[in-house]
């Protein structure tokens, strides 16, 4: 569905420019008009209003509770969206921003991850500089395309922690360019669009993150007036990219109920053309639990550099982690003798280690990452099964 819309998009651009050069009109005259006149922002609550059509789509919950997470949930991506392509959408001068947080979540966000996005395009070369610090991993990704756009998320480069070269102190600085540059260098082209920066802790709440800029090498100071033209390209952008998402994940969410509880191996071209990393094995899942039921995973862990699981509801926004333990990783769990690690999901304390906390949900999605297996090594699927919660084993 969101390529056979996009298809007709850019049918539709093609057409409209076609217009604008009989009527020997500009696309700035356009964008003028559509400003002046309100269609702008009209087209822009519109695409909104259409958005809502996640909220139906075959498998989502109809009751009160999911739906009502459902409109915050859109309500989260507008706030997003427009933060993205409104406020920080000038590849001239980027920002770098948390774009997934604690209340901006959407595609199995995860909660051991500090997310920094910036816009950035192949017409400019940056600088990133920054520290260290002590957070268990950082990368560096750039991305062509979003998802607002008709060609979704692809990999451009990426350029890990440990391949970058610091000085004593912890500090570095990387070139983003087409052409190789500096000390260490991140490569961009001609479509790049996106900078992606996550960091991954063993503990949150003991590491500290990277600090990280990023500046134009062009010399300029502060960013351009905002301009019709990137008013317009910006709302329709946000209003793309809450629909795009909205529906993407709900689709998924949807295919994920075909195997609930259990997890099963996700296409790795799906989870890299949705802007995953490609170094990580993704299990995503659905998970489905009467009130006195609870899931038990079991596996045994590979060799890898981490792994996590996580809890999510329908609209795979992860569970609330600021006040819950929804999550589980590498350096939380508590093992077996043996090494291997059980997991368990339940509405309430069932008085086993690895308790995960479905937080009043009775339903959603779920994942499981392993990162970095090293050479050799196979990944393991979790093996799962549903358990009475008052006589877990």
């Amino acid at each position: 569905m969101p390529k056979l819309l996009f298809f007709f998009l850019r049918m539709m651009k093609s057409w409209q420019a076609f217009l604008l050069k009989l009527k020997g009109k500009t696309a700035d005259d356009i964008h003028q008009e559509r400003i002046v006149s309100g269609k702008a922002w009209d087209e822009f609550c519109d695409n909104l209003k259409a958005a809502g059509a996640a909220l139906g789509m075959p498998g989502a919950p109809r009751d009160a509770f999911n739906q009502a997470e459902g409109i915050r949930y859109l309500s989260r991506l507008t706030r997003g969206g427009l933060e993205a392509f409104i406020e920080y959408s000038d590849p001239s001068f980027p920002v770098l921003r948390r774009t997934a947080h604690e209340t901006i979540k959407l595609g199995a966000d995860n909660p051991d991850n500090y997310y920094f996005n910036a816009q950035v395009s192949g017409k400019y070369e940056y600088r990133l500089s920054g520290k260290r610090n002590t957070v268990h991993y950082f990368g560096l990704f750039t991305q062509n395309g979003n998802y607002g756009t008709t060609g979704g998320m692809a990999p451009c480069a990426v350029l890990e922690h440990n391949d970058i070269l610091y000085e004593e102190d912890g500090s570095f600085e990387v070139i983003l360019s087409r052409e190789r540059k500096g000390k260490n260098w991140l490569k961009i082209e001609k479509t790049t669009s996106m900078l992606m920066v996550r960091q991954t802790f063993n503990d949150r709440f003991a590491e500290t993150p990277a600090e990280i800029r990023i500046e134009n090498l062009d010399g300029r100071k502060a960013p351009e007036n905002i301009s019709p033209a990137m008013l317009d390209e910006g709302l329709t952008t946000a209003s793309m990219f809450v629909g795009g998402a909205a529906l993407l994940f709900s689709r998924w969410a949807n295919g994920f109920r075909e195997h609930a509880n259990k997890l099963p191996l996700f296409d790795p071209k799906k989870s890299n053309d949705a802007g995953g990393d490609a170094s990580i094995i993704y299990y995503h899942s659905y998970w489905k639990l009467a009130k006195e039921e609870a899931l038990l995973i079991e596996v045994m862990p590979p060799g890898c550099d981490s792994w996590n699981f996580q809890l999510n509801n329908y609209w795979m926004e992860s569970l609330d982690y600021r006040y819950f333990t929804i999550c589980i990783n590498k350096a939380s769990a508590k093992y077996e003798p043996d090494g291997s690690v059980k997991v368990i999901v339940a509405h309430s304390d069932p008085g086993m280690p690895n308790w995960i906390n479905t937080c009043g949900h009775y339903e959603g999605t779920m994942l499981w990452r392993w990162y970095r297996l090293k050479p050799g090594v196979l990944a393991p699927e979790p093996q799962c099964r549903v358990i009475p919660l008052r006589h877990p084993q």
